[in-house]
């Protein structure tokens, strides 16, 4: 299974797609929501990503808008990975397309939750 990881921290990056990648995920990164989109255009289809909101050039709800506007991206399951953590932030994401919503600081067995209910932990992790 694939992950793009989108955040403009490079630590943050490191962390989840180390959490994703000792799941059994291979893994791009991107430092904001245009980047993203360019690994997406690229050809590189994962099938979930984890995106930031508060980033330079493209914020992570523009990104999620621009995937959800694309026919061959709507099935990609998109989780908020943010320090948003304001109720009405939470619904404009969902709203907009997000699946799941994860709040900084997290764990990682709060990342593994979250891809058991969305029906994403590879067969390996799943143990």
């Amino acid at each position: 299974m694939r992950a793009l990881v989108i955040d403009d921290s490079r630590a943050m990056r490191r962390i989840v797609s180390g959490i994703l990648e000792g799941l059994g995920y291979e893994t791009q990164q991107a430092g904001h929501g245009r980047e993203g989109l360019d690994v997406l255009d690229g050809g590189w289809l994962p099938e979930l990503v984890c995106v930031d909101w508060n980033m330079p050039v493209m914020d992570g709800l523009q990104f999620v808008s621009a995937v959800r506007s694309n026919p061959a991206w709507r099935s990609m399951t998109i989780m908020m990975v943010t320090s948003e953590s304001e109720q009405t932030q939470i619904v404009k994401a969902l709203a907009a397309g997000a699946h799941e919503y994860v709040i900084k600081p997290f764990t990682a067995d709060a990342i593994r939750d979250k891809l058991a209910l969305l029906g994403l932990l590879p067969q390996e992790a799943s143990l």
